[in-house]
Parts: C-alpha cells; sequence; structure tokens
C-alpha cells in the first residue's frame, strides 16, 4: 500500500509542472502558469489539460512540440508573452480549441499554416501585437465557426477581406488603430450576425456602401429580422467628404466625434453637421493625353493619359477592336493611365481609347497609333512579304481591327563593294525631306523574318531608316528611305540558326573608316614599289643620262663631245618609270614613236 501510494503520489507531481498550479475540477483538468518566469512552454503538461494558461510570461516562440496530443484543450492563454514566431501546425492537434488568446506579444506576420488546425475556434484575440501581414489562407480553418475576431492595435495596411466575408457567425470584430486604408466592397455584406464592427483610427478616407451598416442602435427598421443592431465606430479616420460617403450620411446617428478631413472647404467640420448638398463630386477631366504616336515595329509605345477629378478618376483602356486592355505579357496599364505596348507589331495600329472614371461620370480621348511596318524580303526574291493577318493579342476580341499597313517607298538604295565583312551603301533623299537627325540601317538574314545585326553580312535584307523630328506633333519620326537584297556568296551557318528571338539594334556606318584604310594600304604599296625602281634607276644611270642629253640637246652619242647635264634632280611619277626603260634612239639622233606617245601622255 505504501509503495502504492508513493507511486500515485510520483504521477501526480510528474501531471503538474513546477511552479504551475493544476486544477482538477469535475473531470477536467487545469494548468495554471501565469506569470511564473517561464521561458518556454513546459514539456510536463499534462497532455489531458482542458485549460492552459501561460500569460505573463516570456516565451520567445510557439513550436510543433509544445501542444501535441492535446486533443481536449479548450481554451489556451498565451498573452503578454514575448512570441515573435509560430512554427506552422504547431495547434494542428488542438482540434476541440475554442479560444486563443495570443494578444500583447511581437508577432510581425501569420503564416498560411501558422493556425492550421484550429477548425472548431471561436475567439482569436491578437490584439497589441506587430502583425504587418496576414496570409490570404491564415483564417481558412475556422471562418465558419469564429464568432470574435480582435486585430486592434497592430500595422495592418489589409487584412484577409475574402476570408472574412465568408465570417457568418461573426459577432463582433475590432480593426481599430490599424493603417488600413481600404475596405473591400461586399465585405460585410453576408456578416448578418455581426453586432460590433470597430474601425477607429485608421486612414480610411471612405467606407463601402453596404446595407449591414443601415442596421445601426438608432435604427428601427432591420434588414434582416433576426440581426442584432449594429454598433459602428469609425471616428479618427481622415474622412474625404463628398459624394461617395453620402450614403453614410444618410444613416441615423447619436454621436457625432467624427470630422471631415478633406476636401478643404469642409476640412475640421463635424461629419453629421455637414449638409447632403454639400458632398459633392467633380466628374473626371483629362489633361494630358497622347495624340498621335509613330513607332516603329518592334519597338516600345507608351500612350499617357492623364485626368483629374473628385474622386480621383480610374484609367481604362481600349483597344481599336473595342475590347478592354488588361495586363498581359505584352500590354501593362499603369496606376498613373499610362498603357506600354512592350513589342508592337503592325496589327496594333488603330485608335486607342483612354475613359477616365469616377463616381460623378467618365472623360474619353482618342489617341491614334501608326505602325511603321519593317518589310520583309522573301528569301531569293525582291517582293516583300507582307505580316500575316490576324488581330492584336493584346485582347481577346474577335472583331476586325482597323486600319492597314502603310505601302513601302520606292527603292533608292543601293549597294556596292561587297565583301564578306563589309558592304557601301548608298542612298539618295529627297529635297523636300526634313533635316535628318540620324540614318539607321536595319537588316535580317534573308531566311529570318525577324530582324538581326551580326558583324559579318552573309546574305542579308537591308533597310534604310531616316530619323527626323516632326514639327507637327513634336515627336521623333522615323520613316523608310529604302530598302535592298545583297548576297555576299559566304555560308554562315548562325544566318540560319537565328530565328526565334528578336535581336534588333543599330548599326552606324562609318565611310570614312574605310577610307583612311584603303590609303594606309595604299601608301603602302607606292612606298614598297617606290624603293624597288630608285634600285632599277641607280644600276642604269649612264643610259638615263644619254637620254636625257639626246632629248634637251639633239646631240647623239658620236659627236665626239659629251654631253653637259645640269645637276638638276628629276622627280618622276611612278607610272612613267616602266616606260622609260623602254625609250629607243634611233640614227638621226630623234625620239621614237613610244617616246612621242610618252611625251603626248
Amino acid at each position: 500500500a505504501a509503495l502504492l501510494l508513493l507511486g500515485t503520489a510520483v504521477t501526480m507531481v510528474h501531471a503538474c509542472p513546477k511552479y504551475c498550479v493544476c486544477q482538477n475540477l469535475s473531470e477536467s483538468l487545469g494548468t495554471l502558469c501565469p506569470s511564473k518566469g517561464l521561458l518556454f512552454v513546459p514539456l510536463d503538461i499534462d497532455r489531458r489539460t482542458v485549460e492552459l494558461r501561460l500569460g505573463g510570461n516570456f516565451i520567445i516562440k510557439v513550436t510543433t512540440q509544445d501542444f501535441a496530443n492535446m486533443s481536449g484543450l479548450v481554451d489556451l492563454t498565451l498573452s503578454r508573452n514575448t512570441i515573435n514566431a509560430i512554427q506552422p501546425f504547431s495547434f494542428l492537434d488542438l482540434e476541440t480549441l475554442r479560444s486563443l488568446h495570443l494578444d500583447s506579444n511581437r508577432l510581425t506576420q501569420l503564416g498560411p499554416d501558422d493556425l492550421r488546425g484550429l477548425v472548431n475556434l471561436q475567439h482569436l484575440i491578437l490584439n497589441n501585437n506587430q502583425l504587418n501581414q496576414i496570409f490570404d489562407t491564415a483564417f481558412d480553418d475556422f471562418f465558419a465557426t469564429l464568432e470574435d475576431l480582435d486585430l486592434s492595435y497592430n500595422n495592418l495596411r489589409s487584412v484577409p477581406w475574402e476570408a472574412i466575408s465568408k465570417m457568418v457567425n461573426l459577432h463582433q470584430m475590432s480593426l481599430d488603430h490599424n493603417l488600413i486604408a481600404f475596405i473591400s466592397e461586399g465585405t460585410f455584406t453576408d456578416l448578418d450576425k455581426l453586432a460590433r464592427l470597430d474601425l477607429t483610427s485608421n486612414r480610411l478616407q471612405k467606407l463601402p456602401p453596404d446595407p449591414i451598416f443601415g442596421r445601426s442602435q438608432s435604427n428601427a427598421v432591420m434588414s434582416t429580422p433576426y440581426a442584432p443592431p449594429l454598433s459602428l465606430s469609425f471616428g479618427g479616420n481622415p474622412l474625404h467628404c463628398n459624394c461617395e460617403v453620402l450614403w453614410l450620411r444618410r444613416l441615423e446617428r447619436e454621436d457625432d466625434m467624427e470630422t471631415c478631413a478633406s476636401p478643404a472647404s469642409l476640412k475640421g467640420r463635424y461629419f453629421w453637421s455637414v449638409r447632403e448638398e454639400e458632398f459633392i463630386c467633380e466628374p473626371p477631366l483629362i489633361t494630358q493625353h497622347t495624340h498621335k504616336l509613330l513607332v516603329l515595329e518592334g519597338q516600345t509605345a507608351s500612350l499617357r493619359c492623364k485626368a483629374v477629378g473628385d474622386p480621383m478618376p480610374s484609367v481604362h483602356w481600349v483597344a481599336p477592336d473595342d475590347r478592354l486592355i488588361s495586363n498581359s505579357s505584352r500590354a501593362t496599364v499603369y496606376e498613373n493611365g499610362t498603357l506600354d505596348i512592350t513589342i508592337t507589331t503592325p496589327k496594333d495600329y488603330g485608335t486607342f481609347t483612354c475613359i477616365a472614371a469616377n463616381a460623378a461620370g467618365e472623360s474619353t480621348a482618342s489617341i491614334e497609333l501608326s505602325i511603321i511596318q519593317l518589310p520583309h524580303l522573301s528569301n531569293g526574291t525582291n517582293r516583300t512579304t507582307q505580316s500575316k493577318s490576324g488581330l492584336s493579342d493584346i485582347t481577346s476580341s474577335t472583331k476586325i481591327s482597323k486600319g492597314e499597313p502603310k505601302p513601302l517607298p520606292e527603292k533608292v538604295v543601293s549597294v556596292s563593294e561587297v565583301t564578306a565583312v563589309s558592304v557601301v551603301v548608298k542612298w539618295t533623299v529627297s529635297k523636300s525631306t526634313p533635316k535628318v537627325k540620324m540614318y539607321q540601317l536595319q537588316y535580317n538574314c534573308s531566311e529570318d523574318e525577324v530582324l538581326i545585326y551580326s558583324t559579318t553580312v552573309p546574305a542579308y535584307d537591308l533597310c534604310v531608316l531616316a530619323i527626323w523630328d516632326d514639327t507637327a506633333t513634336t515627336l521623333t519620326a522615323t520613316n523608310i528611305v529604302g530598302c535592298v537584297q545583297f548576297i555576299t556568296g559566304e555560308d554562315y551557318p548562325q544566318c540560319q540558326s537565328i530565328h526565334s528571338g528578336f535581336l534588333g539594334g543599330t548599326m552606324i556606318l562609318v565611310i570614312g573608316g574605310i577610307i583612311v584604310a584603303t590609303l594606309l594600304v595604299f601608301i603602302i604599296i607606292l612606298m614598297v614599289r617606290y624603293k624597288v625602281t630608285s634600285g632599277i634607276q641607280a644600276n642604269k644611270l649612264p643610259n638615263v643620262s644619254n637620254t636625257y642629253s639626246q632629248t634637251n640637246g639633239g646631240l647623239n652619242r658620236f659627236n665626239g663631245a659629251p654631253p653637259q647635264v645640269k645637276s638638276t634632280v628629276v622627280v618622276m611619277r611612278e607610272e612613267m618609270v616602266e616606260f622609260k626603260e623602254s625609250f629607243l634612239v634611233n640614227g638621226n639622233g630623234r625620239l621614237s614613236q613610244n617616246e612621242r606617245g610618252v611625251k603626248e601622255r
């Protein structure tokens, strides 16, 4: 018996952790360890515990081993600790948990699996943390059972509105003292049991219209027979008092603590004292937009549209096929109203429409986009290959696109001196052409359908482009001067392999460089030939003197008197040397016919 009692005592000591108080009431075990200086969750907690209180300690982290196998736990309190992280699936075994208190800790985020397993949770208290992010799926396991959600006094800019809209059993929700600036419309529509909503001290400029806000305490008529009256608090927000919050002004309220932060004419006035006719909006006005835009095929087209109004209008774009443009791999619509088409094609030709809209109306503007189509010469012919018919892939419309590609200009480009690595390109420009800023040469392999650039020129189609400032639109215009096809006769494998990507660029031909290189080679040849010729002349010096004697004095070499030659340096052109060696003297001392021909030259 003594041993049995001793064993029971040991078991009881092991069941209740040190410094904790364990209560066994009505077959349910409560473990109370508040403010005991604990650094972690005790490992020897009885797994049959129904209520566990660990508040006021110094627990830093929640791990997967802390609450393993506690399938009967109903109430868990971890308030006023220093918890900064929760390992995923740490609460996976707590299927019966009804209340979880994590307030006054140092949590910065709730991951998608941090609260996984709490399928019967009714009260989630997370106020006074440092939360700045809650993942969209963090509440997925208990949004149908949750009744109380407290997220106040955090750093939240947004919350999972979609999950909150499904919390049909929610009775009260506290979102006050955060940084929330936007609430999704329709979030509270199905929350018929919601009795208290606190949105105090956020950054809300407006509240989305929702029937739930009509269930104020002073309203006698309820939208749902069993729905409780709603206690709504939204003071301390920078309300923008225009027509968008007029519906809220028409609700009957007992308090008047809310004030207007804007516009300037209503700043500081009590929200409920402003007359309805003062809640006005201004329709949109488009202040700046692109009128006409001319771009080269393959380049980026930026269409701009700026608008003002109250509230600030949103800008949408409609393609030439009358379909709304959304973000895609080739088109991007920015919040500032800019539409970027990254790689233009001839199918983008047409009139785009900018639509600026707000609660007071809408305004439109048209932008004409013209595409300079680059001709693609078919292999072995001088005919241009037209682009394949079809619609732009900016939208998925089935309508016919407006506009047709512009015809190509006449052929005014020619090539000469074609080598494996160089070619001389010549072109003519009309006198009526504006002052050209720069010429562009773009060429592609005859077997390819896209433009490429290379250091060698095997067999290419080449186009000359002229770039100047368009005085009518103050934009830079690019026009095709002409195109030509040429073949070097060299076989380069890379010509056949580049078919996939668009490797475009610009090559500036420097004709002066070619001329300088040619002159250097020519000078070297002259110097070599001059040295060789000088050596030959030195060996035949007497013959040269006699020849000059006969030419100048008319005497032959047999008259008995040597000719008198002045000491004069004679400089002859190189092409005269060959003929000098072939001169003949006839019997009468005259030059032969060959000499006269040289003289005439």
